[in-house]
C-alpha cells in the first residue's frame, strides 16, 4: 500500500559556486546545499545540484540528496535523485525518486516518488509516495 508523506524544509546552508561560464551571459555551477525537514519526513538533507543557468536567471537542474531521519514511522537514511529541475527566477520545482537499495535501517527497501516546490521568499514543501519492497 502506498503512502504519502508530506513536509516542509529549511535551507541551512547554501554553497554554490560556477565551474562553466557560457558566453552570453549563462552559466554551469555545481552547490552543495544542507536542510532540515519537518513533517512526515522529519531529519537533515544533504543535496549536491548540478545547475544550468541560462542569461535570464532561469535554470535547469539536477541532484542527488541524502536523508538521515525519518519518513512515516520508519528512522534510517536514503538517497534520493532529483530529475526534471526547473527555475523560473521565482520558484524552483523537481521530481524525485527513491533510488533503489539506497535506504538503510528502517528505511530499508523503501521506494517511491514524489516531487517538491521552493517559492522565493517561502516555505518549500516536498512531497514523496512510498512504499516498501
Amino acid at each position: 500500500m502506498t503512502t504519502r508523506a508530506n513536509g516542509t524544509f529549511k535551507i541551512e546552508s547554501w554553497d554554490e559556486q560556477p565551474y562553466v561560464e557560457v558566453d552570453g551571459g549563462g552559466k554551469l555551477t555545481r552547490a552543495s546545499v544542507a536542510q532540515s525537514f519537518a513533517g512526515d519526513i522529519e531529519g537533515e538533507g544533504n543535496v549536491q545540484w548540478l545547475m544550468c543557468y541560462r542569461p535570464d536567471d532561469t535554470a535547469a537542474f539536477v541532484g542527488l540528496q541524502r536523508i538521515v531521519g525519518r519518513i512515516g514511522e520508519r528512522s534510517g537514511s536514503v538517497v534520493l535523485v532529483h530529475t526534471a529541475g526547473t527555475y523560473d527566477g521565482r520558484v524552483a520545482k523537481g521530481e524525485l525518486s527513491v533510488v533503489p537499495g539506497s535506504g538503510n535501517g528502517g528505511l530499508s527497501g523503501l521506494r517511491g516518488s514524489g516531487a517538491f516546490t521552493a517559492p522565493h521568499g517561502a516555505e518549500p514543501s516536498i512531497t514523496l509516495d512510498y512504499d516498501f519492497e
